[in-house]
């Protein structure tokens, strides 16, 4: 009986895997693929198990046994109760084992996805490593309990620590890739994803940058035809990834019968090949099946029919593998029974064993969001003694002094190279002085530019990156949230993501709905992300030192109305001042009223507080709090106590802004302090129009604070 179903997956799985149109399950209109691969880019030699030793052979062939009893066994686990989720490999063992025979583990780079178990075993995961993250135990080597199982991560094999949104992990390889580039090895990347990831726009935004640059990454897409349920037809423009790769000049492509692993193995040599020889980036799609559900909370049935799912069955990849290497004498019946019976005896042991392992306890939950170690900086080396300067002159001195003090920091993002120097002028001169591969241009694509600097900030670079325009950040904020901010706490600290991300934001400019947008009350709220906004030239130079120091992604918020403002001219620290995060500033001594404020608005509130003090004989001290992330409530404390009486002023919307926050911390930690509510002043619940009196009307003035000020006073 099962030399009978061996003989039909071999008839059955080139029309099953490339049905014809009008086939039963209806998955793609592309016709049957003739040859190995269909290669038009590069030329793929066949590859048989002649070509082969035998061990190599075995071993590839007990990889993928072992990838597929371990699906079963944590599905086992789960009907038993124990363990929370998984997403099965059955069905792609012999695609990704194949890859594995040409990998460099340790040398070369893997941003895997969920489906990735066959090849983080080829690279060197263990049985019991994947049980502990089945398990969310707390030795877990790929998050220690806090990712999702299934999202594979290895430091020292450089198996990056994965995210869960579909399609992130494409930028962020290209960025491992131009790091391999600037240190001149043979290393490449692996990526992969399934065929619904390529939807996404990360994917043509990775696969245009690495063209252009002859990156040294494999793109691999196993497509299995489903996207948890949507069929392929309704997801892809002709049916398949590989056409939709085409057009990119400099990319090559192979799509191949992922089932087979000798063909399989053939296109994966012939891609590594020429990845590896500086040769560009290689889009590798493989034709694979899903045997299993999407995952533990899918039921295929209810999309896929009877039909379809014991065709399925029957091209099986693992089937495919041990009739051919029982038909060339690499193995006979009773040595893939004898490896069977160890496997599962591996499995049965280590799965005993997992579960005795200990939990994460509760006290590290909250470890790990950020680094927990001294940066080595004497913030009292330097004091801002030399020459005032305005604060776009600040930013410019910061990053010269930073860039020569270490070669890894590199500067880019759109217009910021050549004698343009950014459209503020703030990276000016950085390419005359330290080179185009330090500071250069990047395609007009924020989440290419924030995704790529998780790879090469996670690889050992200090990327600092600019966005143009506040405004204009949105398409980076999958990347920000999902891959730099998370990276250190979803992999337990063993990866970390020291990048700085330069922000020009702010209005009074006259930029209208798309130039003058506030963000820092959004991007505070997210764990693992520090965010600043300094409001005189002395403390963004002391800051963006300090945050190109960091161990941790920096979001830098420069306000474009300060860059040339006079009363943000101040003089600055030598090349030794840094400044801390989390150290708010006291603008201005006073006493009888506290004005907690940021950005444009410390200059407005000081010209308020000169109106009080020379009109209404009232003392009103200012707090700059200078970063969000970390807020320093003792310094804001200390003047309530002092003053009993306090105004946040902001410059975003009033409704929701950051200054919500630090009011209901006043409320919670000093309301026996307090002789008068909580105020709070902000822009209308609007965009920031273009016309000048309209802009005027939306955002705090001068009177509006002096008026907020004395309503508190006469309270």
């Amino acid at each position: 009986m099962k030399d009978k179903h061996r003989k039909k997956t071999a008839q059955d799985r080139e029309a099953l895997l490339h049905p014809d149109p009008g086939h039963g399950n209806g998955h793609t209109s592309e016709a049957t693929i003739p040859g190995i691969a269909y290669a038009e880019d590069l030329n793929v030699d066949k590859l048989t198990a002649g070509d082969f030793d035998g061990k190599q052979l075995r071993e590839a062939y007990r990889t993928m046994l072992l990838a597929r009893r371990l699906d079963e066994k944590m599905l086992t686990l789960l009907k038993q109760g124990k363990g929370f989720f998984h997403a099965g490999c059955a069905g792609h063992e012999a695609a990704q084992a194949a890859i594995g025979m040409y990998v460099q583990p340790g040398h070369d780079w893997f941003c895997m996805y969920y489906r990735d178990l066959c090849i983080s075993l080829s690279v060197g995961m263990t049985a019991r490593d994947t049980l502990l993250a089945h398990l969310a135990k707390a030795n877990d080597p790929s998050s220690g309990g806090r990712q999702m199982s299934q999202h594979y991560g290895a430091r020292e094999l450089n198996i990056v620590a994965a995210s869960s949104s579909v399609g992130s992990q494409f930028l962020p390889a290209l960025g491992f890739a131009m790091a391999v580039q600037r240190r001149g090895e043979d290393a490449f990347v692996y990526v992969s994803a399934g065929e619904g990831a390529t939807s996404q726009g990360a994917f043509h935004e990775a696969l245009n940058w690495a063209s252009r640059i002859k990156a040294p990454v494999l793109f691999f897409v196993q497509d299995n035809k489903f996207a948890i349920s949507v069929p392929v037809q309704d997801q892809i423009a002709g049916g398949t990834p590989y056409k939709l790769a085409a057009g990119y000049e400099g990319l090559k492509r192979i799509r191949v019968d992922g089932t087979d692993f000798f063909k399989m193995a053939a296109a994966s040599r012939r891609a590594i090949e020429h990845i590896r020889s500086g040769q560009g980036p290689v889009c590798l799609v493989a034709d694979v099946v899903r045997l299993f559900p999407h995952s533990s909370s899918d039921n295929h049935a209810k999309y896929r029919s009877s039909e379809e799912l014991s065709e399925a069955q029957e091209v099986d990849p693992l089937l495919l593998m041990e009739m051919t290497l029982i038909e060339e004498g690499v193995l006979d019946v009773h040595a893939v029974e004898e490896m069977e019976q160890e496997i599962r005896k591996e499995l049965d042991e280590a799965a005993a064993w997992a579960l005795e392992q200990s939990d994460p306890t509760p006290e590290s939950a909250t470890r790990h969001v950020l680094f927990e170690g001294d940066l080595g900086i004497d913030y009292e080396a330097s004091e801002p003694t030399g020459e005032p300067m305005v604060m776009v002159d600040a930013v410019n001195a910061a990053l010269k002094e930073e860039m020569a003090r270490d070669e890894h920091v590199i500067v880019y993002g759109e217009d910021v190279a050549g004698e343009k120097g950014g459209v503020f002028k703030a990276t000016r001169d950085l390419t005359d002085l330290f080179g185009a591969d330090r500071c250069f241009n990047s395609p007009l694509a924020e989440a290419s530019v924030v995704g790529t600097a998780m790879g090469l900030a996670a690889s050992g670079y200090t990327p600092v990156v600019e966005i143009q325009f506040a405004d204009y950040i949105w398409p980076a904020m999958q990347h920000i949230r999902s891959q730099v901010s998370s990276l250190r706490y979803r992999s337990n600290n063993k990866w970390s993501c020291p990048m700085v991300i330069r922000v020009p934001s702010g209005g009074y400019i006259h930029g209208g709905l798309y130039h003058s947008q506030n963000i820092e009350a959004m991007f505070a709220h997210f764990p693992g992300l520090q965010v600043a906004m300094p409001s005189i030239a002395s403390d963004a130079k002391g800051l963006l030192k300090t945050a190109i120091r960091s161990q941790d992604p920096i979001l830098f918020l420069e306000h474009k109305a300060l860059y040339r403002l006079a009363a943000a001219r101040t003089p600055v620290a030598d090349e030794n001042g840094y400044l801390p995060f989390g150290k708010a500033r006291v603008a201005r001594e006073g006493s009888d009223l506290t004005i907690v404020t940021w950005g444009m608005i410390v200059h407005k509130s000081t010209h308020a507080a000169n109106r009080l003090e020379r009109e209404d004989n009232v003392s009103a001290e200012i707090i700059d709090i200078r970063t969000m992330l970390p807020l320093d409530m003792e310094t804001i404390l200390a003047s309530v106590n002092k003053t009993n009486r306090v105004l946040i002023a902001y410059e975003d919307h009033e409704f929701m802004g950051f200054g919500a926050e630090i009011a209901a911390r006043i409320a919670d930690e000093a309301f026996a302090l307090l002789d008068a509510p909580v105020r709070r002043l902000g822009s209308a619940f609007t965009y920031v129009p273009f016309s000048g009196p309209l802009e005027k009307a939306v955002l705090p003035q001068d009177e509006d604070i002096y008026i907020a000020a004395r309503g508190l006073l006469d309270y």
